[in-house]
Parts: C-alpha cells; sequence; structure tokens
C-alpha cells in the first residue's frame, strides 16, 4: 500500500473504531509522538495502549480536512469529535505527520491544543 493509501485506511478505521487493524498499519518498532500519550515505541506497545480507547469514548470521530502526501511523507490536518460515555464532548482541530515505508507507518507525530482533552483526562 502506497502512503495515500495507509494514511486513507488510517482514517477510516478510526472513525469505525476498528483499533486492532489501525494498529496492524504501524511497523513493529514504530515510533509515535503523541499530544497526550507522549512518546510511544512500538506497535504492540500502542495496541495495548489503544485496548482501552472504547472504555474512554462513547463516540469518536476523526475526519480529514487537508492531506498533503510527499512520496513517504504525509501532513494531515483533521476535526476531531467525541463524547465520552460520561457525555463529556470534546472537538479539536489536529495536525498529523507520518511517515510510511513498506506500506506500514514507521513514524508519527501529532500536534493539537491539550486543553480540549482536559476533562477526559480528569484535569
Amino acid at each position: 500500500m502506497d502512503t495515500r493509501g495507509v494514511v486513507d485506511r488510517y482514517y477510516e478505521l478510526a472513525n469505525a473504531g476498528d483499533w486492532n487493524p489501525w494498529c496492524d498499519l504501524f511497523a513493529a518498532d514504530t515510533v509515535m509522538d503523541e499530544q497526550l500519550a507522549g512518546h510511544v515505541e512500538g506497535r504492540e506497545t500502542l495496541r495495548e495502549m489503544m485496548r482501552g480507547f472504547p472504555e474512554t469514548y462513547a463516540e469518536f470521530a476523526n475526519k480529514p480536512v487537508h492531506v498533503v502526501i510527499d512520496g513517504e511523507q504525509a501532513a494531515v490536518v483533521s476535526r476531531i469529535t467525541g463524547r465520552t460515555h460520561g457525555g463529556v464532548e470534546v472537538e479539536a482541530a489536529v495536525c498529523n505527520y507520518f511517515r510510511v515505508v513498506g506500506g506500514e507507518i514507521v513514524y508519527m507525530a501529532n500536534f493539537h491544543d491539550s486543553a480540549p482533552f482536559a476533562p477526559v483526562l480528569g484535569k
């Protein structure tokens, strides 16, 4: 799968809440710098983190607004909307950066205002 295909599938699976195949998009030795979770290394570490995601969000969407692909790199501006099981609403603009090699995400970073997520994180 090329970079565009991987990025499109990333958002398709995230918006379906299909987290196990979503994690399969990442290389075994992937590195992620995640705005809220911090520095994450390894697909299985990421998979373990995502196991709790459905327990947090009753509804979650991350819809791309603008996608730029340049070879093995991609940047996506998107909009996250969500609602926790406790009824807390979350809305944030996000920018994700991807590096895709051999059809797998080897590096990803996301950037957004963390304030909208404070109630979800209990802050």
